[in-house]
């Protein structure tokens, strides 16, 4: 009886093993995927910025090289998404609901694509531009509504504020390319003025954002963030931020501007911007 007791308990405590393991696999998982699916807001305004870089004739051919691998990773983390991809760390998704919304956005991914493909064969005519412009937002609006699904259904995996930190740190990414979009829609005389404003507003969600990141944010559901190391890498995006923000303005105010800062800084910041995202993936256990 002893022994079917110790029996019992061994099997028992290593069920319990198992379940709290496959939990945290789970968390690091739903980390991963809503790291990844908020990264793919950010690549449909940095393909949207590239391909006006090109017509603006901004490094065109270093811009016709990062459009290619850009569109790539796009396609190739949707589908990843959908079906898994072990290289990128993507389980299959399972969610109809998710899955869904996915197809949304395959559909709206085809036609801007071919866009997007338009540039890279040497086409930037007035149509390809303004199909372009009208058509990154629907693209980059219905790829969020799958990120927050993804958010959602993490809240029986990730703590709510953990969730919604991750995702709102990821569309900063997004954010450092679409205020650059904008301005360079403007720059390339695409409703220049509407887009100087929409700059001007994404630039201030950007401020607000990374502040709710450090201090904590109740509206934005931000709890603030106490690791030091994640503390100390928002302190290097807050300083190349204070750098980018006047040369997107100095910049909006005139069409023919040197943008060979801005396509320097706006990278700079978007790397700095993923290092801080990577490590609050990193540290969900």
């Amino acid at each position: 009886m002893i022994r079917a007791f110790f029996r019992y308990t061994a099997a028992t405590l290593l069920g319990l093993s198992l379940a709290f393991s496959a939990q945290a696999s789970s968390k690091t998982e739903m980390g991963k995927v809503i790291n990844l699916a908020g990264k793919q807001r950010m690549l449909t305004q940095k393909m949207s910025k590239e391909a006006l870089f090109i017509a603006k004739g901004v490094d065109a051919t270093g811009n016709q090289g990062n459009l290619k691998k850009t569109a790539n990773l796009f396609d190739r983390t949707l589908k990843g998404l959908k079906d898994g991809d072990a290289d990128l760390g993507l389980p299959k998704t399972t969610d109809a609901g998710i899955l869904a919304q996915l197809d949304v956005v395959a559909k709206l991914w085809i036609t801007f694509k071919g866009n997007i493909d338009a540039v890279l064969a040497g086409k930037t005519s007035p149509e390809v531009l303004s199909n372009i412009a009208a058509q990154n937002l629907p693209l980059l609006k219905e790829m969020n509504k799958a990120v927050k699904m993804y958010e959602k259904a993490a809240g029986s995996t990730l703590d709510a504020g953990m969730a919604t930190t991750i995702n709102l740190a990821g569309k900063q990414r997004m954010l450092t390319q679409k205020m650059t979009k904008e301005l360079m829609l403007a720059a390339n005389g695409i409703d220049a003025q509407t887009n100087i404003t929409n700059m001007k507003k994404t630039a201030n969600l950007f401020g607000s954002t990374l502040n709710g990141l450090v201090k904590a944010d109740k509206a934005m559901g931000l709890p603030g963030t106490t690791d030091q190391a994640i503390l100390t890498q928002l302190a290097v995006v807050s300083k190349i931020w204070a750098e980018y923000q006047p040369i997107l303005e100095k910049n909006a105010a005139d069409a023919n501007a040197d943008f060979s800062q801005v396509t320097s800084l706006n990278m700079t910041l978007l790397k700095e911007m993923n290092k801080a995202v990577q490590m609050y993936a990193a540290s969900v256990k």
